[in-house]
Formats: C-alpha cells, sequence, structure tokens
C-alpha cells in the first residue's frame, strides 16, 4: 500500500512553514519531506515532527545560494569544500530529524554542453558523500530534473542517474524518482520505475503538466500506485506539487 509524505515547501502554505506539520499531521500524513530546514535550528524541526506524530522522509543538503539562483553544486568544479561542508551541515540535522535520505543537489552548468569536469567532480562528491553518510545508516540520493523547470540543470534523465549510481558501486548513493520530471523529459513512466527500482530511494509526484494535484493532468496515478505496490515498494512518495487552491481542498486524491 502506497504511504505519502506531505511537502511542506509546497502544501500547507497558507501557514508558516513551523504551523505545516500540525497541518499535514491532521490531513492525515504520517510522514512530511521538504527542500531544506536549515533556516530553523535542528531541534526545533524535530521537536515539529515529534510533537506531530510524524516521520521525516527527506530533505536536501545546502544547495547554495538559492535566493540568488544557485541550485545545488555537487557537480561545480571548484566548490568541493563547499559541497564537503554542507554534507557536515546536513547530517548534523539528519541526526536530530532521524530522516534516511539526504538529496545532493547538482547545480547548474554554465551552458548547454557541460565540460567532462562537472561529471568528474560530481562523481568525486558523490563518492565521498556516502562514503561519509554510510556510517550514519543514511542514504545519498541523486534526482534528474527537467530542462524546462530548471534549465541547465546538470542531471536531467533517469538513465544517466543509473549510470552514475552503477559506476560508483555505493550501496548508500540512490535515486530520487520524480515521476513528475520523468514524465516532461523522457515519459514511459511504469516502464522505467520498473528498470529503475533497484537503485530507487524514494519517489515523488506531481500532476503533469502543470505540477499540481496528481488527480489532474497526463497520468493515470491510481494505475502508478498499483504498478508500485507490485513492484515491492516499500518506502515513502513524496507530495511534490503545488496545490490551486487550499490544500486541504485538494487532497481528495489521497488513496483511502
Amino acid at each position: 500500500m502506497a504511504k505519502f509524505a506531505a511537502n511542506l515547501s509546497m502544501m500547507f502554505t497558507e501557514v508558516d512553514f513551523p504551523d505545516r506539520f500540525a497541518r499535514a499531521a491532521n490531513a492525515g500524513f504520517k510522514a512530511v519531506e521538504f527542500l531544506f530546514p536549515y533556516d530553523y535550528a535542528p531541534e526545533d524541526v524535530a521537536n515539529w515532527l515529534r510533537d506531530n506524530g510524524l516521520a521525516m522522509a527527506l530533505f536536501n543538503m545546502p544547495p547554495g545560494d538559492w535566493a540568488a539562483g544557485e541550485r545545488g553544486m555537487a557537480a561545480i568544479p571548484g566548490r568541493e569544500d563547499e559541497f564537503a561542508a554542507g554534507v557536515e551541515t546536513a547530517i548534523h540535522y539528519a541526526r536530530s530529524t532521524g530522516v534516511p535520505h539526504l538529496h545532493a543537489m547538482a547545480g547548474l552548468t554554465s551552458g548547454e554542453d557541460a565540460p567532462d569536469s562537472y561529471m568528474t567532480t560530481y562523481k568525486a562528491n558523490l563518492a565521498a558523500a556516502a562514503d561519509r553518510l554510510a556510517p550514519e545508516g543514511r542514504d545519498v540520493l541523486i534526482e534528474p530534473i527537467n530542462t524546462r523547470d530548471m534549465p541547465r540543470y546538470f542531471l536531467n534523465h533517469t538513465d544517466a542517474a543509473i549510470d552514475i549510481i552503477e559506476s560508483l558501486g555505493k550501496p548508500n548513493l540512490k535515486l530520487q524518482f520524480d515521476i513528475y520530471h520523468r514524465q516532461i523529459m523522457d515519459g514511459d513512466v511504469v516502464k522505467a520505475l520498473e528498470r529503475s527500482m533497484p537503485h530507487i530511494g524514494h519517489i515523488q509526484i506531481a500532476g503533469t503538466p502543470g505540477r499540481h494535484e496528481p488527480s489532474e493532468g497526463e497520468l493515470n496515478y491510481p494505475y502508478i500506485f498499483d504498478q508500485l505496490d507490485a513492484l515491492g515498494y516499500q518506502g515513502w512518495i513524496g507530495c511534490e506539487y503545488i496545490p490551486r487552491g487550499k490544500t486541504e481542498d485538494g487532497l481528495g486524491w489521497l488513496p483511502g
């Protein structure tokens, strides 16, 4: 049976971030995810989770200057020390919140064709992060992101992500399979899930193409959820979508 984590960076934004935990719990969610916790003390985030009986499914490692348009640095040559420091920051928050998965955002390239140095840097940083997190019992995730929403993002395709994972051979380096991004870039979602399942650490959903509730758009999510059950997926499914109105009013799609 599919189990869902509310993405608090996109859902329940009618209230301030600390209040979204209670709203998610009251709506029936048992877990949450979000982009970043770093504006808040780790013990505060841990308290919001505990007070509302919520598990922490996923958040991202520090991405650089998000407000200035940066979208990670794992693949950016020359920022290896900053990336390594971000891993340590993420571990500090992971220990407090119990999160099992940390997403290492790759970053934006300087042009359409990224030099080989980007891939070399990316692999070295991911291998180092995986080794650092292994004793912590946590996974490093990489996520292909579509070029329409995030032009110049370094990693765009599922097959490329799997190639990286397989080439590095780190058991705790896994795929963050965002169905919305996959549908925009390559389609063939269910077959891709079948092929990718041995490498998947986390799944995210949204309606395509608008990134609203999964009940609208071109994807048949009830069918996809059934296929995930058949494939034996046991992890959380992150609801990383933008509600069209009040979040609670759009939750009719949730399986009962």
